[in-house]
């Protein structure tokens, strides 16, 4: 079984039915984390809409928090999923303003070459 990431007609990603459920249930903790909306829609039958504009503004505040933040451990807890979430930001169209306008931060960067990784096998 696999879930469907959608914008409007088109399939961002279409991963196995755990996986998507984690993915989920993570935006939603991440969402309760940094107060704001995931953009993510409920999960219907096997569908999942997302409204891009309120999803890129999800991933920017993530990958601006990713970027500021010390912390190790939330770090690693943050990376997989925002790596996962800039992908289909991009792959929806939307910019993310974080990765143009800290290019040369750190962080970005790792998050970047992680989405780039990431970019290959989340189909």
């Amino acid at each position: 079984m696999s879930q469907y990431f959608q914008a409007g007609e088109d399939v961002l990603w279409n991963p196995a039915t755990a996986v998507a459920r984690l993915f989920t249930d993570t935006a939603e903790a991440l969402a309760r984390l940094v107060d704001r909306p995931s953009g993510l829609g409920p999960m219907v039958e096997d569908e999942c809409r997302i409204d891009v504009p309120v999803f890129a503004a999800f991933v920017d505040v993530l990958v601006r928090r990713y970027a500021r933040s010390n912390h190790d451990v939330l770090k690693a807890l943050m990376e997989g999923f925002t790596g996962t979430a800039i992908v289909l930001a991009e792959r929806a169209g939307a910019v993310v303003p974080a990765l143009t306008e800290m290019p040369d931060d750190p962080g970005v960067r790792r998050l970047v070459e992680v989405s780039r990784r990431f970019a290959g096998i989340a189909r």
